[in-house]
């Protein structure tokens, strides 16, 4: 009976509280539920109308999706950056402007060169006979020699021989009677053959003469200067054994004297021919000596990648020694070009801009594609136009307002 009775009390409590852990479930399950429809709400409403957008038919989605792809024209075509400025700040800044117009481009192209010898003012001297030597008159390197002036003599029996041979021909020339024309014209071939070999040895028409007056051989032959210049090398002493063809002088005249200058490739277009160039000194004063451009090598080095051109010049007083480093300014002017000066160009090294002044107090910024540099101008090949005015002073001030304007 006991057992029976709590047993009864045990099953009247479950059965209580069965009610209460219902309401708990359906509380819970109504939480789940609300949470669920708000974040719907909040992140499902692009996805439905996406969805319900799918429902239209195909021409509307391709027009859609061809606005939506295709920008705006003020988005394809992006205006160019402006900046308006008053009249006391642009005084402030000292904004000036220039017009770009179409003019000779002139350039100087500086270098360095080296002084060389006039090679065609540049003589060996050398006799035809062999002979021993009797007397040095120049007997240095360095000496100053006038054209005509004795530089040594020779003694040589095959010039004795011919000189011989020559008066013979002439004694038996006056002793030919006159009445015999065969005769005569075999004797008067006989003299000028000797005396044509004479010649060939470089025998002068003033020895020739003094022989035919005394008819008595010299037994030293002299050998003159050919030029007017100095002795730059001397390869003979006192009674040396010469040799037909031995070079015995070399002498250059050092009155016009050539520079040989190297020249990049990229300036290489802009010299001719005949332009003018300065040559100046490193020690010197401030003297200036003119100079011609005469010729162009036409082979690039590989190694340097330069081209030699060679400059003529007069060189008063010798002041210019062969192999001398001088100075080389050549004055290199192109042809008519768009340019504008090139203090107005901003270079970042990536890209240059310029200011254009499109109406007084605003500056439009453009990006140009420069040609060739010049002294003081630069062409445009891209982004000005002719009678623009372009800001050649304080665009550095109006660029960085700019930037301040842009966010930038």
């Amino acid at each position: 009976m006991g057992n029976n009775w709590k047993l009864e009390s045990e099953n009247w409590k479950v059965k209580s509280e069965r009610p209460r852990f219902a309401e708990r479930l359906i509380y819970v399950h109504n939480l789940l539920c609300a949470m669920a429809l708000m974040l719907l709400i909040a992140f499902g409403t692009p996805a439905l109308a996406q969805d319900h957008s799918a429902h239209g038919t195909k021409t509307q989605s391709a027009a859609a999706a061809t606005q939506a792809q295709t920008p705006p024209a003020s988005v394809q075509e992006e205006a160019a950056p402006t900046i308006t400025m008053s009249d006391e700040k642009r005084q402030l800044i000292g904004v000036r402007t220039a017009t770009a117009g179409f003019r000779t481009l002139d350039k100087q192209i500086r270098t360095v060169g080296k002084v060389e010898v006039n090679e065609t003012r540049l003589a060996f001297v050398n006799t035809k006979i062999a002979g021993w030597v009797k007397k040095l008159f120049v007997n240095f390197t360095g000496d100053q020699v006038v054209k005509g002036q004795p530089l040594l003599s020779i003694y040589s029996p095959d010039l004795v021989t011919a000189q011989e041979e020559y008066l013979l021909a002439l004694r038996s020339g006056t002793t030919v009677s006159e009445g015999i024309a065969e005769v005569q014209a075999s004797q008067q071939s006989l003299i000028d053959s000797a005396k044509r070999r004479l010649f060939l040895w470089d025998i002068t028409e003033e020895q020739i003469a003094a022989l035919e007056k005394t008819r008595k051989t010299n037994t030293e032959m002299t050998i003159h200067a050919p030029l007017n210049g100095i002795v730059l090398e001397k390869m003979v002493l006192d009674g040396a054994y010469i040799t037909p063809g031995m070079n015995l002088y070399k002498i250059a005249d050092l009155s016009t004297v050539w520079i040989i200058a190297d020249i990049y490739e990229y300036e290489v277009p802009l010299v001719k021919v005949g332009q003018q160039a300065r040559v100046t000194l490193p020690y010197s004063s401030g003297e200036v000596l003119h100079a011609t451009v005469s010729f162009i090598n036409p082979v690039l080095d590989p190694m340097t990648r330069t081209v030699k051109v060679r400059i003529a010049v007069k060189n008063p007083g010798l002041v210019l020694k062969p192999d001398m480093f001088v100075n080389v300014e050549i004055m290199a002017a192109s042809r008519a070009r768009l340019v504008i000066p090139r203090s107005a160009v901003l270079d970042s090294g990536t890209r240059q801009i310029v200011y254009v002044e499109k109406e007084p107090g605003v500056f439009e910024m453009r990006k140009v594609t420069l040609g060739v540099r010049g002294e003081n101008e630069v062409e445009v090949l891209k982004g000005i136009k002719k009678g623009e005015r372009v800001v050649t002073s304080g665009n550095f001030l109006i660029d960085s307002e700019s930037q301040l304007q842009s966010g930038q």
